[in-house]
């Protein structure tokens, strides 16, 4: 446990460096979030009863995703990851002391943990001040703002199991942008990174909660918006925790057969 803890603090230090980077992308964020507020803000004015949330909890989940969007993005990859595989230097890592699955996991939360501490002060600041509609508001009772963390966590290692599974993939094809490409887009969507799932049709949203993408960032975001609530809520939880032990348990199986039969050339 140890090494691991080792991995995380020494990763997160490493990421928390970029301040620059960090407000580039807080910039972008807060365009971002403007853009879809607006945008839902015109479709409410037109019939704001023909919708399944409340103009304000559209408000409470952008500003919420734009401000914990690195823990949720299902479109940022740990790079170095694929290159150690597909260069052939994935040998050294095995040769280490260190079970390579629980050192990726480590590496990758430390990453999104530092990325989510450069931005989501300031943007939740933002959000809080700005004036008029557009403004962000607590959650309805303290008892939903704990909900809302424990399912945040839960999130949080759920996207990172998702990723240990396409970067396992990339043991057994040439190259894996196309599998990212396809994952980022597919995943994204259906985990509500585009539109909240309650706004999709009936029959696609009673698929699209169940699968493993719909804890991810789905379910912090409607806990914190008073989307969901109550025994709702937590059965929400329970199934974020059911997709991470299995998302983990198929992970750790598929990285022991991958590292079985691995071939390095070269040299």
């Amino acid at each position: 446990m140890k090494a691991y803890l080792a991995v995380f603090r020494i990763r997160f230090s490493h990421t928390i460096q970029y301040r620059a980077a960090a407000a580039a992308g807080m910039v972008t964020q807060y365009a971002w979030g403007f853009m879809e507020l607006l945008m839902f803000s015109a479709f409410y004015r037109v019939s704001p009863e023909a919708f399944p949330m409340t103009f304000q909890q559209t408000v409470n989940y952008v500003w919420i995703q734009q401000a914990f969007l690195a823990l949720f993005m299902t479109w940022f990859w740990e790079m170095e990851i694929f290159d150690t595989i597909t260069s052939g230097s994935i040998a050294y890592e095995m040769a280490r002391p260190l079970d390579l699955y629980g050192r990726w996991f480590c590496q990758s939360l430390a990453t999104r943990a530092a990325r989510c501490v450069l931005r989501a002060l300031p943007i939740l600041l933002v959000a809080f001040l700005i004036p008029g509609p557009l403004r962000m508001t607590l959650p309805p009772d303290a008892g939903q703002f704990v909900l809302f963390l424990v399912s945040t966590v839960l999130a949080l290692f759920v996207v990172v199991a998702f990723s240990m599974l396409i970067y396992i993939s990339a043991f057994y094809t040439v190259s894996a942008v196309g599998m990212r490409v396809m994952a980022a887009v597919l995943v994204d969507f259906l985990a509500g990174g585009i539109v909240p799932l309650p706004f999709f049709p009936p029959f696609l949203r009673s698929i699209a909660e169940l699968l493993p993408f719909a804890a991810m960032q789905n379910m912090p975001l409607r806990i914190y918006s008073g989307n969901i609530a109550g025994a709702d809520a937590l059965w929400g939880i329970a199934l974020q925790v059911f997709w991470l032990v299995v998302m983990g348990l198929a992970g750790r199986r598929w990285m022991r057969r991958a590292q079985a039969n691995v071939v390095v050339q070269g040299g």
